[in-house]
Order: C-alpha cells, then structure tokens, then sequence
C-alpha cells in the first residue's frame, strides 16, 4: 500500500481494523514502516466516557491511552508487512508510567518505535505526549493474528 504522510482516517481504517467508537487514532504525522509512527489523536471533549472519568474533573484513562498507543504502533507494523486488516493483540504492557493527566480537548501525540519484530510477535517502546509534556510510557508487546472473514 502505497502512503502518504499525514494520512486520515480513510488511510488508517484500510490499515488498522479498528472502528469508531474503537479507533484511538486521528492521523498518522510520519511512518517510517516497520521502524517508528509519530500519530495523532484528538481527545474529543463530547466522548460519552467523559460523564464518569470523573465527573467534574474528566482525564483520558490510561488504559484508553495503551490502546491508542498500540494501535499506532501496530499501524507502522501492519504497513511494513503488507498485512493490512491483520490485527495486532496487546499482550504485554511493562513499565508503563503516567506522567500527566489527558484533557478532554488536547491533542495527544502518539510515538512508538519498534524494537523486535518477528513472525507473530512484535515489541514496541511507546511514548504518548501533549504539546511536548510527556503523559505516558511503556513497553508494548503484541502477537499479530489475520482477521477472520
């Protein structure tokens, strides 16, 4: 598949099998397949989670924060390969850190850099940020399966 950096969500939906109300991702910046994605995600404020996490006080939740970082790093892999639509399952999340609340409304840059990549396991160092203050880091593991028809 041929790209061009940014793409969209016409793009990212061709790649990642994610689907609204489930894909994390806005657009992809730059992608160098296979080795690094620099994506981006905007925190909308009317997200119906907002009403709960917390009421009067609404943060992104951390786990929602993994997901988009795991769906950008498998965007950079599935590219590499060829395997568009294949699915990349979150095995693993080690180390990771929060360092600063997500807003409803803020733009989240999402970085992973892929540091192994074999058949089915792949393993990426994700860091995710808003206007360069770090919010999250970890180490991300995924095993790729081929979406069932």
């Amino acid at each position: 598949m041929d790209i061009e950096y940014p793409c969209g969500k016409d793009v990212i939906e061709a790649v990642l099998p994610h689907r609204d109300p489930f894909c994390w991702v806005s657009r992809v910046v730059a992608c160098e397949p296979g080795v690094e994605v620099t994506a981006e995600l905007d925190v909308d404020p009317s997200l119906p989670l907002f009403a709960g996490h917390f009421p009067g006080h609404p943060v992104l939740p951390g786990v929602i924060i993994m997901e988009a970082l795991a769906q950008a790093a498998s965007f950079c892999i599935l590219v590499e390969r060829g395997a568009e639509g294949s699915i990349g399952f979150l095995t693993g999340i080690d180390g990771a850190k929060f360092r600063r609340q997500v807003e409803p409304g803020e733009t989240l840059t999402l970085k992973g850099r892929i540091v192994k990549s074999s058949s089915r396991l792949c393993v990426a160092e994700v860091e995710a940020s808003v206007d360069g203050a770090v919010c999250a880091t970890a180490t991300q593991k995924y095993v790729l399966a081929k979406a069932e028809a």
